[in-house]
Formats: structure tokens, sequence, C-alpha cells
């Protein structure tokens, strides 16, 4: 089964999963979509979270200069 989200292809997996109701509810009704939008976008958001969390932990190790009169050149 081949879906498609936000103009590009992407091979899906059909599953079963328990949700709590009310979970799902509210979910969906922050989000405005259906069933299985919601579910992508809360599993989409999760791997941001993940490398948002990744990020944070170079803080400090990471040396970055920028000189941005010559990158406005």
């Amino acid at each position: 089964m081949t879906m498609y989200y936000a103009g590009t292809m992407a091979v899906s997996q059909k599953i079963t999963v328990n949700v709590p109701a009310d979970v799902l509810a509210e979910a969906r009704r922050i989000t405005g979509k259906g069933i299985t939008a919601t579910i992508v976008d809360g599993l989409r958001e999760l791997q941001r979270a993940s490398k948002r969390s990744a990020l944070s932990r170079l803080r400090g190790k990471v040396r970055f200069e920028l000189d941005l009169e010559n990158t406005r050149r």
C-alpha cells in the first residue's frame, strides 16, 4: 500500500493500535484531522523531538563561527 503525504510518496504499513479514546479524541481535536493523519502527525513530531534533543546535547560541544558580512555577498 502506498500513501501520499505532503506531496511525497511514502511506503506505509497498516497497523492495529489500541489507543485510549480520550487521548485520540483530544489529538484529533488539536490537529483537526482524521485518525490516520493525526497518528502520522504525532509520529513525525516524535521524530522532530528526538532530533531537537540530539541537537541540544551538542550545545557547547560544537564551535560555530559565521561571518555575516562575508555570507551576504
